[in-house]
């Protein structure tokens, strides 16, 4: 891919959602029948998500160097996958996040700056315009490594956690 747009990027996105729905019952950690599945559904019911136009929601402010701004997050009509997007921001210097693993798979578009991105003991240089991918089960963070504001936006696709 030369170049990468809007279209392109939503491209991904249905890629992934169609990986994560074949695989969503089988990765590692993950719940390995519907009656697990329901269970966690149970313990934290989310909404059902439809078709529509989602506004940042307010965020918390600046935390640590860090902010984030939800758009959604819910329930595909599917059923058994959760899917959730917002905006980060990391200011210079920022520490990066803990390292972290999860269920669902993270994609991350790149707004501006130059991040570091951390996935499975490798480090990659994320510049905007880029798109990163964590699957499910990989170790990971992002950190802003460069001189300016870092933004990315995220989009979480996976089994409800």
């Amino acid at each position: 891919m030369d170049e990468l747009n809007r279209r392109n990027f939503a491209g991904m996105v249905a890629s992934l959602l169609g990986a994560v729905a074949m695989a969503a019952t089988n990765a590692e950690g993950q719940a390995t029948s519907a009656a697990t599945a329901g269970a966690a559904l149970a313990a934290r019911p989310m909404q059902n998500l439809t078709s529509g136009v989602f506004k940042p929601q307010a965020g918390k402010g600046m935390q640590g160097g860090h902010e984030s701004h939800q758009f959604t997050a819910g329930m595909l009509a599917a059923g058994n996958i959760r899917l959730e997007m917002h905006e980060s921001v990391q200011q210079p210097g920022a520490p990066h996040e803990a390292v972290g693993t999860h269920k669902h798979s993270e994609i991350w578009l790149m707004q501006r700056g130059v991040a570091t991105l951390y996935l499975n003991g490798t480090e990659h240089t994320l510049e905007a315009g880029d798109v990163g991918l964590c699957c499910a089960g990989d170790e990971h963070w992002i950190a802003n490594t460069g001189h300016t504001e870092l933004a990315y936006f995220v989009v979480t696709l996976g089994p409800p956690e």
